[in-house]
């Protein structure tokens, strides 16, 4: 059977879809590169739909980001797609993005493996140009602005979480329309730090300026608290809008005060449990494309299921898994929601 649905996916791409996640390759530059891509059910080759890259972080891999974000939930709702790219090794063995500062030395061109991943999705499906997004967690967020510097005829705005802007990404800058931009960031992030690392990191607020002054933003932010709801998790979130930029385009920031470096609202036990960073990042593209504003409601988003079922047991590197004594396992519940588990003898 796994056969004969790649054989009618490769013969006739244009054909409606059930909810699909598939496993597929690319070669770009003589390297077979992976990734994983999520049809959600309402997929209609009629309808162009949007498509979102969703990138995991350095040493991470795409099937773990997969899971802890929940995207493929939002996805089937919202109606979109969404592709898990894999990235490369580096020559010490760490999966990374080559996004220049802490990846100097790699020569890997992810640049043009993804201006040449936006060329094979869209040809396989029936995607939307203006409404291509980019978004990821730490290495992945890197990339994601890297993507906005470089091929931004292509990506219509980008979201980084924990990310930041490596100094040869911001000082060769050069993005051809007004883009939206959302950093999510912790302001005790031990891994990508707040406020920056000497030669392989801007501050998070020096980003921010870019950003702000590049898409001709207003310079006073509209701040608006997010409602502690979880008093425990040691955080407290801030929501900062530099609006009216050309085009209706805004510059926003998450601030987590007393954030870490994780994905706010996964629920491993640890992080911002305030908000869920994946569901942020999709209210915010939605009200965008390639062009500006899409004067879309800012809370005008497609209720999500909440009703909560285990889907799988994997481990940290991804992989299914059963019930073991002795070792750290993630369930993954249909809510999108993801709990820790250790069970010692």
């Amino acid at each position: 059977m796994k056969h004969t649905l790649f054989l009618l996916l490769f013969l006739s791409p244009l054909f409606n879809y059930s909810q699909e996640t598939l496993n597929e390759t690319l070669v770009h530059d003589g390297i077979t590169r992976e990734y994983t891509i999520h049809i959600p059910p309402g997929y209609d080759a009629e309808n162009p739909v949007p498509l979102v890259f969703s990138l995991h972080g350095f040493t991470s891999n795409n099937a773990f980001h997969m899971l802890y974000t929940g995207f493929n939930n939002i996805a089937d709702t919202a109606t979109f797609i969404i592709v898990y790219p894999q990235g490369t090794l580096t020559a010490q063995g760490a999966t990374h993005w080559n996004v220049g500062g802490f990846t100097a030395g790699s020569t890997t061109d992810d640049v043009g493996f993804f201006d040449a991943l936006i060329d094979e999705v869209s040809s396989n499906y029936s995607i939307n140009a203006d409404r291509i997004y980019s978004t990821g967690m730490s290495n992945g967020g890197y990339m994601s602005f890297l993507l906005a510097c470089q091929i931004s005829s292509k990506i219509a705005a980008v979201a980084s979480v924990t990310g930041s802007m490596t100094p040869s990404t911001y000082y060769e800058c050069n993005p051809e329309h007004p883009t939206p931009v959302l950093q999510i960031h912790g302001t005790t992030d031990g891994t990508v730090p707040y406020g920056g690392g000497a030669g392989w990191s801007e501050p998070i607020t020096d980003v921010l300026d870019y950003w702000i002054n590049y898409n001709n933003c207003e310079t006073d932010p509209i701040l608006t608290p997010f409602e502690d709801i979880e008093p425990n998790d040691g955080s407290t979130a801030e929501h900062f809008l530099w609006d009216s930029g050309d085009n209706g385009v805004t510059t926003e920031h998450i601030k987590i005060t007393g954030g870490g470096h994780d994905w706010p609202g996964i629920g491993l036990g640890y992080g911002n449990m305030d908000l869920s960073a994946s569901l942020e990042v999709w209210k915010f593209f939605m009200r965008f494309d390639i062009n500006g504003s899409l004067n879309a409601e800012v809370n005008d988003v497609v209720e999500i299921d909440h009703e909560k079922t285990l889907l799988k047991i994997v481990d940290i590197l991804g992989r299914d898994a059963r019930e073991v004594k002795n070792q750290m396992l993630f369930y993954i519940f249909s809510d999108g929601t993801t709990e820790k588990r250790f069970f010692t003898e």
